[in-house]
């Protein structure tokens, strides 16, 4: 894997004389994020007792909660002062920290660890790999493999197992799998993992991955399918945004479709958009071209208007990108 920072990143290094450490995801942290950060988090605990060490996340979702130390979470900032590092994983910009965002800025020292193509080196140490499998997998070659236990295993494990599609994604390379066996030895059960944090879902997770389904439609040609999923849908459904995930995966699964985009209605004329693409368009440009970012497959962005207008705004760039494609094809 090729460093997008010319840097070499010495986990011992950067915690040497360090005192306080915090660790921070992005909003609504999915399998990665969690994964990623208890994983380095437990690994401190254990490595670096010394080291006063928290980790800040929203809510964790209720699926991830088998991996150890989420109940330590915290989800708000105390006033205990400054810390002497901030480590922000799978974060591809300070905005995404959310509530922990002014603790990345009043720290002494920052380290982001990340695998987002989109992401600018915004920390005073970074180590990025765009075409790493996941944040879960760079943390597992910062730290020493000797001294990994089965509880940071299996938090690993689950973060590479999420962002790979369970190793279907074209980001599993052979090293994500090595790496993947390597944990595996560490005694998890990794069959338990996959079922309970990737492909157990709760009614209310099947009821509104139903109705995204049930009133998803094809466009353009039918490369791509859209789906939106109310507030009012939200709400009538008692669900939570993290029920939302998995849904614009499923919908990318339709055959025939290069491109998926999911709608979720935050607040009216505001909604999260999430990208999928079959490997033609990247997903990554047509984000960051309106504010967000991402990878080349799988991207997300935040936006306003009506949702017709989002749709058409996302499908010109698609649309763009398409054109370029069959005009090569032609020559």
């Amino acid at each position: 894997m090729e460093l997008k920072i010319n840097m070499t990143i010495v986990l011992e290094d950067i915690l040497k004389d360090k005192r306080r450490v915090a660790l921070g995801g992005h909003v609504r942290p999915d399998g990665d994020c969690v994964g990623s950060c208890m994983g380095l988090y437990l690994y401190l605990k254990e490595q670096f007792p010394h080291i006063h060490t928290d980790v800040y996340l929203e809510g964790v979702p209720d699926a991830y909660r088998m991996i150890s130390g989420t109940d330590e979470v915290k989800t708000e900032i105390s006033e205990d002062g400054a810390y002497d590092l901030f480590i922000c994983l799978d974060c591809g910009d300070t905005k995404r920290l959310g509530f922990s965002q002014p603790l990345f800025e009043e720290a002494g020292e920052t380290l982001c660890i990340d695998h987002h193509i989109s992401n600018e080196a915004y920390a005073d140490n970074n180590y990025i790999v765009p075409d790493a499998s996941s944040t879960s997998e760079l943390v597992f070659t910062l730290i020493d493999r000797e001294k990994i236990s089965k509880a940071v295993a299996e938090a690993l494990y689950m973060g590479i197992v999420h962002d790979t599609g369970v190793f279907q994604y074209s980001c599993t390379s052979p090293e994500t799998m090595e790496i993947a066996a390597e944990l595996m030895r560490k005694g998890i059960n990794g069959s338990e993992i996959i079922e309970k944090t990737y492909y157990e879902k709760t009614y209310v997770q099947n009821q509104i991955l139903g109705r995204a389904l049930l009133e998803s439609m094809l466009i353009m040609d039918k490369q791509c399918i859209v789906s939106v999923i109310r507030e009012r849908s939200m709400r009538f459904f008692q669900a939570q945004p993290s029920d939302l995930e998995g849904i614009v995966s499923q919908l990318r699964q339709t055959k025939g479709v290069e491109v998926a985009i999911f709608l979720h209605e935050i607040e009216p004329q505001k909604f999260k958009v999430s990208l999928r693409s079959k490997g033609v368009v990247d997903v990554s440009v047509i984000a960051k071209h309106f504010g967000g970012g991402g990878h080349v497959r799988a991207a997300g962005v935040m936006m306003s208007g009506s949702s017709h207008d989002v749709i058409n705004n996302i499908t010109a760039r698609i649309a763009l990108q398409l054109d370029h494609v069959e005009k090569q094809d032609e020559e």
